[in-house]
């Protein structure tokens, strides 16, 4: 168990003497592109909330490197229980721009069908969980799921996000409980970005960290800098290795800040001091990895201009797309929700199609309530 905070990379980017994981070039690259990439996917996502283009968005923004950081640590194989603040992981997954951007407008093109908030993914091709608005349901979701392949013998690892917050509901405990007593090949992410919505992380625990309650779950507990993409991979990949050996889980901190507000539906400069956004505006985890490739050599200007005009060009390009989507159909209303339709269904599909023909539904229902 220890309190410190593992860092790797100075304020101005130069990587501590012995500590430099020295991972490829052109995957330190990629790392970067990605960033870069999911800034802007958060960018481009709240300007179209604010158009009334799309009803409610969550930005990830300060957050790149903890998510993408402690997601890199996995195989492809290995399993997400996300919450909702971790979107880099599907561009990181090589899900399809087009395919976030329909779930945001919950159209035709929505895995979810529309029957999910905006931001609140469900992708099974990238082994990524649908995401849920209620705190903590992933952490006993992934627990469970890490007890199955444990007994099923093989070396699938899960790992599962939440907030500083998401420490008080009773799922952490439940989670984490049960994860440690089975063995569960589980790593609990608990990125402490400051707040709970409005409520500071002082106001969640009396604690001297998130990752020292890991100590009376009996697993091992660790504090990363969540601005330092390396820290936090070398600190997953070590919890990642020790739960695919059968030891068992482990509780990562991420110590981070939630620059932007909790969502479209919020607004941080009420209850949160400008000069600790400043403060942490100065500790932005893009410019820091920007500064480390420069040390390296591996950044120019010509590969700065490639990695934002092609997240521009994309997003824009999906976005075209998802606009000229049609609504879900009214058939799915019926889609999984058994297996084979029942009578009753059918009966119920049938009235709604012969509405629909005549006219009785189907009207604009309005905008997004949030």
């Amino acid at each position: 168990m220890s309190l410190e905070l593992l860092t790797i990379l100075d304020p101005d980017g130069k990587a501590q003497k012995g500590k430099d994981p020295n991972l490829p070039a052109p995957v330190l690259q990629e790392l970067y592109r990605l960033m870069v990439w999911t800034r802007a996917l958060d960018d481009r996502g709240l300007a179209l909330q604010r158009q009334g283009r799309i009803g409610f968005y969550l930005q990830s923004t300060g957050q790149e490197a903890s998510h993408l950081g402690a997601a890199f640590a996995l195989k492809d194989s290995d399993w997400l229980f996300p919450a909702y603040r971790q979107p880099g992981i599907l561009l990181q997954r090589k899900v399809p721009i087009e395919q976030i951007v329909c779930e945001w407008f919950g159209n035709a093109g929505d895995t979810s069908k529309g029957r999910q908030m905006p931001v609140h993914y469900s992708f099974r091709q990238a082994n990524f969980v649908s995401i849920s608005s209620p705190i903590g349901t992933q952490l006993t979701q992934a627990a469970g799921a890490g007890m199955a392949a444990r007994l099923r013998g093989d070396d699938t690892v899960f790992m599962t996000f939440c907030g500083d917050g998401g420490t008080s509901s009773n799922d952490f405990h439940t989670g984490l409980n049960f994860a440690a007593v089975y063995k569960a090949p589980v790593v609990f992410v608990c990125e402490n970005n400051g707040y709970a919505i409005s409520v500071p992380a002082c106001k969640q625990t009396n604690s001297e960290s998130m990752a020292i309650k890991a100590e009376a779950y009996g697993m091992p507990g660790v504090r990363v800098d969540g601005n330092d993409l390396l820290a936090v991979y070398r600190v997953c990949k070590e919890a990642v290795d020790r739960a695919r050996r059968g030891e068992g889980p482990t509780l990562v901190e991420t110590v981070t800040h939630r620059m932007a507000s909790h969502s479209s539906s919020d607004d941080a400069a009420r209850y949160r001091d400008a000069a600790v956004y400043e403060a942490w505006k100065q500790k932005d985890p893009i410019p820091r990895f920007r500064a480390y490739l420069q040390h390296k050599k591996l950044w120019t200007e010509a590969f700065e201009q490639e990695c934002q005009e092609g997240a521009k060009t994309a997003i824009a390009n999906a976005v075209k797309a998802a606009e000229a989507q049609p609504n879900p159909g009214a058939d799915s209303l019926f889609d999984d929700v058994f297996m084979n339709l029942t009578p009753q269904l059918k009966e119920q599909r049938a009235e709604l199609r012969d509405l629909i023909q005549k006219g009785g539904v189907g009207a604009d229902v309005g905008a997004f309530p949030l």
